[in-house]
């Protein structure tokens, strides 16, 4: 195998695809790329078993061949290098690979291609087109509050509900939820719910330009295909808890306030918060709302007073201070609504300015206030 490019293009691919690769695994030939040139082409592959990603880029002065090439010692060596060509040559036989450029060169040994693990041929019965645009929006407003708890597989990945004009994506980890709902979408998948774990959508995030990305599906797998760029994943086959259960439906009490302002609040408060709890106290009053936090043990406290249209009851309610500065974080409104009903109820955060044919729901679970 022989071909030659640039360090920088082979280093965008090696940094999108390098994602897949687990940092550790029992299966040692997976902690290595998949190289294979046919033509002028390099396709390269990674996976984790759960999730395999290809992607080709165009070289020049090739030879066919393939090998599989350690990942971490490649991206590493690949991404030292300055803006410079490299010709890159392997052995099949000895497995001995070289990366030469003007000034240096480069030796590593690889494995036999024969022992990558195949990834399957994909057989999807539907499929659905969006674009770039609306799939990068749905991930990337939503994977924050995805679960990391094993225990709970089905909420360690993002819900997908695929409706016959619209597409929801959804994600919670039991504290917040995240509701994203795109109209005007045009299916002919039928209707499904599709639950895709997260490491393979922000994957797929990384890799999206300004075209369109066609999703298909089998019973065990989703396929997204961008230019250049194929990623396979495997489904979470478990049921995805009923999250509209738990969305309010008698908050009356609302509160409009200067998302940037009440931001940074929180962002300092918090910093004299318990380092166990993360407490923030939100004071709701007629026009303002007090953010506050303290923490005993060390005796520091932190109070501040902010602006705001609320007109209902006055009310306590205490969150955690990592959660409320993520949600606020993923809104780009500059003003928000929080709708209340009690200090024990889920309170709803909206951005005020919704994006045509979009809308935002985001939801945080208090925590019980120190008295």
């Amino acid at each position: 195998m022989r071909f030659t490019t640039s360090s920088s293009e082979l280093q965008k691919v090696l940094s999108t695809i390098g994602g897949v690769i687990p940092s550790k695994s029992t299966l040692p030939i997976i902690e290595n790329f998949l190289f294979e040139v046919t033509k002028d082409q390099l396709k390269i592959s990674a996976t984790d078993l759960d999730t395999s990603m290809v992607m080709t880029m165009k070289v020049k002065s090739s030879e066919d061949g393939k090998i599989a090439i350690p990942a971490k010692r490649l991206t590493e060596t690949i991404r030292a290098l300055p803006n410079t060509e490299i010709a890159v040559t392997a052995n099949a036989d000895d497995k001995k690979i070289s990366i030469s450029t003007a000034n240096g060169e480069y030796k590593l040994t690889g494995e036999s291609s024969d022992n990558y693990p195949t990834i399957p041929a994909f057989k999807g019965h539907s499929q659905l087109t969006l674009s770039d645009e609306v799939l990068a929006r749905l991930i990337q407003k939503t994977s924050f509050a995805v679960s990391s708890d094993e225990l709970r597989p089905a909420m360690m990945g993002i819900l997908f509900q695929i409706k016959k004009n619209e597409i929801r994506a959804v994600a919670t980890d039991g504290h917040r939820l995240v509701r994203i709902v795109t109209t005007g979408i045009t299916a002919t998948t039928g209707e499904k719910d599709i639950i895709i774990p997260a490491k393979a959508l922000n994957l797929v995030s990384k890799s999206l330009a300004s075209g369109e990305s066609v999703i298909a599906f089998s019973d065990t797998h989703a396929m997204f295909t961008q230019s250049g760029v194929t990623l396979i994943s495997r489904i979470i086959e478990e049921k995805y808890p009923n999250y509209e259960s738990v969305i309010p439906l008698d908050n009356e009490k609302t509160l409009t306030i200067d998302k940037n302002e009440l931001l940074a609040s929180v962002r300092r408060t918090s910093l004299y918060a318990s380092s166990t709890t993360h407490q923030v106290r939100f004071t709701l009053k007629k026009n303002s709302v007090i953010i506050s936090a303290e923490d005993i043990d060390f005796g520091s406290e932190a109070k501040e007073t902010i602006k705001a249209d609320y007109s209902a009851d006055p009310m306590e309610i205490g969150f955690n201070s990592a959660y409320v500065i993520d949600i606020l974080s993923h809104i780009e409104s500059n003003e928000i609504m929080m709708l209340f009903s009690s200090a024990t109820r889920a309170s709803i955060i909206k951005p005020v300015t919704q994006r045509n044919g979009e809308n935002v729901l985001m939801l945080v679970m208090p925590v019980r206030l120190n008295t």
